[in-house]
């Protein structure tokens, strides 16, 4: 009976690998990190949250996709800002610090005050939307294996049932590279040139504090710690526990943080919890914490792996612009499906000059120069909405129908 539970735990353990095996890798390839230590990252991660919350969240982290675009501009083209990108990341970790203390002292409601859903989904919009063109450039370099990957996506999603619905990018990436490989379209260099078993030290990069990187990236922790709570209160409710009480959004947050710090030491992306594993909890109704470090463990070792990282290296552009294209744009719907949960009245101007200012200063080119330093783009847009929604709810009286 022990090697039959051992025997399901381990079959789980692989299907949550699956299901955050995709994004999880997808994120440190948009923007020049190593897959192979975001895979690591993301299991060390999890153990760190597992370790902060004493064990009984089932959650696994994953690399954050509201970072990309931040994280491309510092690293460049030629990937020499990448160190400079890891100190954005840690300072984004010590951002989630920052939240775990005012919810400690503050409580979850007052996070909810300052970031609430006419700031957040309007932000996530312009995530969604100011990605756009980097999913169309990476897709308008071969049509035809970016729409084979845009239309498998497409399909997965609307046909398929069960755990394949879980993992239509996944599906989406091995479908346009098997083409891609059939037209001889696949540059095997990458893989030929690896050598070990094991990655090397040199696939480690390690930090440099730069103001400009951080400004650009750290500020954009605001975001995602709205969708830690989102993803902490689904997760509770598909298991059947308030894990606001116990073990408390702080140590979540907390756990969520140090996660995020750990991984930026050693090279990798931001970590966040993944809805993606959520929803394998509810289709296989097994809530069981160890399952997810169970998964975690496999995702070091695949990240240890070094053919695993050359192999992902091989994935012709083409094919993650398709996924890309999906992707990107959907971020931006999660963002339009935040403001319509939240039931926003936008009869109201209040609510309406918000959500203008976030879209105008994260998408219009606005910038602020403080010095030498430049706040753009997303950061800005988060801090603006922030600011604007505190000083306008001091200033107009607050409405039963308004959020």
């Amino acid at each position: 009976m022990a090697d039959v539970n051992r025997a399901k735990k381990l079959v789980l353990g692989v299907q949550h690998v699956f299901a955050m095996f995709g994004a999880t890798v997808l994120m440190p390839a948009l923007t020049g990190m190593d897959p192979g230590v975001a895979l690591l990252a993301a299991g060390i991660g999890t153990f760190v949250f597992h370790g902060v919350t004493g064990g009984i969240v089932p959650v696994f982290l994953g690399s954050s996709f509201a970072f990309i675009g931040a994280i491309k501009t510092v690293v460049g083209e030629d990937g020499s800002g990448l160190p400079k990108a890891l100190g954005g990341v840690i300072c984004a970790g010590l951002f989630y610090l920052l939240f775990s203390l005012v919810v400690k002292f503050g409580g979850a409601k007052l996070m909810k005050r300052l970031f609430p859903a006419v700031v957040t989904g309007p932000v996530i919009m312009v995530i969604g939307l100011s990605l756009a063109p980097i999913g169309v450039e990476m897709a308008s370099s071969d049509w035809l294996l970016s729409l084979v990957a845009i239309f498998t996506i497409i399909a997965v999603s609307c046909f398929m049932k069960g755990f394949f619905k879980l993992v239509p990018i996944l599906i989406g990436i091995l479908t346009g590279y098997l083409v891609a490989a059939i037209l001889g379209r696949v540059d095997y260099s990458a893989l030929q040139a690896s050598g070990g078993v094991f990655i090397g030290a040199d696939s480690f990069v390690f930090p440099v504090f730069d103001w400009t990187a951080i400004l650009a990236i750290a500020p954009l922790a605001i975001v995602t710690s709205m969708e830690h709570i989102g993803d902490i209160t689904t997760n509770g409710a598909v298991v059947g526990k308030d894990f606001f009480k116990k073990p408390g959004l702080h140590r979540t947050l907390l756990g969520d943080g140090l996660a995020t710090v750990a991984s930026g030491l050693i090279g990798g992306p931001p970590n966040t919890t993944y809805s993606e594993n959520t929803g394998v909890l509810a289709v296989t109704k097994n809530y069981d914490p160890a399952v997810l470090r169970l998964a975690a463990a496999m995702a070091i070792g695949l990240g240890l792996f070094s053919p695993v990282g050359a192999f992902l290296r091989t994935i012709p552009v083409p094919v993650m612009g398709g996924v890309s294209f999906i992707l990107f744009g959907m971020i931006a719907s999660v963002g339009i499906r935040t403001i319509a949960n939240a039931q926003l009245n936008f009869n109201r101007s209040r609510n309406l000059i918000i959500v203008a200012l976030i879209l105008v200063c994260g998408l219009g080119g606005v910038k602020l120069p403080l010095g030498e330093l430049v706040i753009e783009g997303i950061g800005l847009a988060a801090m603006v909405g922030m600011l604007a929604n505190l000083v306008l709810h001091l200033i107009l009286p607050d409405d039963p129908n308004d959020d």
